[in-house]
């Protein structure tokens, strides 16, 4: 039992690695997901619950809602409760996409007669939005050291030019993570058709 243990452990800590290696080396990563055995997906799942959590949470932080948050005087906020509002609504956004946004994906290849499974489509949506969870960390400490809670109150200090430079890199990184999103598509999907037809 603890010999079947480690290796799977150890699996999973490679996927966990692989959630960030997927920014520098996404090919090789992406392949990964073409194997879609119980137990790669298993070893692959603490990797894709970070990083949909991650990406939930540093996505919900620039809707209107959290931009308004401190309007409300009456409300005594802190900096642990806005976190954890943050991450209760980072995690059921985030949870909503995954599942949503992989029926999608699965969806749309469908019709090609791409061989592929709902789970390798949510799995590659996962890791595609690796990007956007790297903005929580790049993006948002930044952010809030220049404008601290002016980031949560309407018409704040963070509504002035130097706010498009923060939305302009997170728009950057979202169109990073459309990109990943393409090229899983074309390594996951398409090119397991081809081996599968027999084409190198």
């Amino acid at each position: 039992m603890a010999a079947t243990a480690e290796p799977a452990a150890a699996d999973e800590l490679v996927w966990l690695k692989r959630a960030v290696f997927v920014l520098v080396a996404p090919r090789m990563v992406l392949a990964g997901i073409r194997d879609d055995s119980d137990d790669a997906a298993r070893a692959r799942s603490e990797a894709v619950l970070a990083l949909v959590l991650l990406a939930g949470i540093a996505t919900v932080l620039w809707t209107p809602t959290y931009a308004h948050l401190l309007r409300d005087r009456g409300v005594a906020w802190d900096p642990l409760l806005i976190a954890v509002l943050a991450f209760i609504g980072g995690g059921l956004y985030g949870t909503f996409v995954y599942w949503l946004g992989g029926l999608l994906l699965h969806a749309a290849a469908s019709p090609f007669h791409v061989p592929h499974t709902y789970r390798q489509a949510r799995h590659l949506l996962a890791f595609a939005a690796a990007p956007l969870a790297l903005s929580l960390f790049l993006v948002w400490p930044v952010r809030l050291a220049v404008y601290g809670e002016d980031v949560f109150k309407p018409g704040g200090s963070d509504r002035a030019a130097g706010n498009w430079a923060f939305a302009g890199l997170e728009l950057a990184l979202l169109a990073w993570s459309l990109a990943l999103l393409a090229l899983g598509v074309r390594i996951v999907f398409w090119n397991s058709s081809s081996s599968s037809a027999g084409i190198s």
